[in-house]
């Protein structure tokens, strides 16, 4: 009688781990599937009256991607930058939070790709134009010289993504938990400190 009750209690805890494995799997996929980007380099220098943000992002555009956008689909990215000030005493304070805003889009009369970066917007011949025009960030302004102080030791993180919040209903629907739809970077860390190179 005990044997049968012990068996049946291992069979049952066997098929809650089962069960178990089986839902962490399916909530990491997506979030392993992010990491198809990467921040080879990024840098926080003076420029322009204050500080100015330089990185280089390695992506791709997959298939699923590069056909909705050729279909007419407009497609939406952010870069987004946080800078904290440690405090031993409470939580990090945030000094500076930016993001930098893309739209790209295919237009089938000029058989052209236009990139909005922010306010500005341009026109390019091919769609690996303008991923390259993404893939490099350069002198984006991202604080005034008050903003950050002389000698203070800062903790900088930087990402990349796809906003799928921004597509229309029926997208987003799609998108979620699909790994097509899923594309974007881990933070990139460093430390920065006014007044000294910043850590590559």
């Amino acid at each position: 009688m005990t044997a049968s009750i012990s068996l049946a209690c291992a069979r049952r805890l066997e098929r809650l781990l089962r069960t178990a494995a089986f839902i962490l799997a399916a909530v990491l996929a997506p979030v392993a599937h992010a990491d198809e980007g990467i921040i080879r380099s990024a840098e926080v220098v003076p420029g322009d009256g204050g500080y100015v943000l330089n990185a280089d992002i390695d992506f791709t555009l997959n298939p699923r991607l590069a056909d909705a956008v050729n279909r007419g689909v407009a497609l939406f990215f952010t870069t987004e930058l946080v800078i904290e000030r440690p405090r031993w005493y409470w939580f990090d304070r945030v000094e500076v939070e930016r993001s930098l805003d893309y739209r790209l889009s295919y237009h089938a009369i000029t058989r052209s790709y236009r990139l909005s970066i922010g306010s500005l917007h341009q026109s390019l011949d091919t769609l690996e134009a303008a991923v390259l025009t993404m893939q490099r960030v350069r002198n984006w302004h991202i604080a005034e010289s008050a903003a950050l102080e002389a000698g203070v030791v800062y903790d900088v993180a930087l990402r990349f993504r796809l906003d799928t919040s921004k597509l229309p209903k029926p997208f987003q629907v799609t998108a979620l938990g699909s790994r097509d739809w899923n594309l974007g970077t881990d933070w990139r860390r460093w430390i920065f400190q006014p007044g000294t190179p910043g850590l590559q």
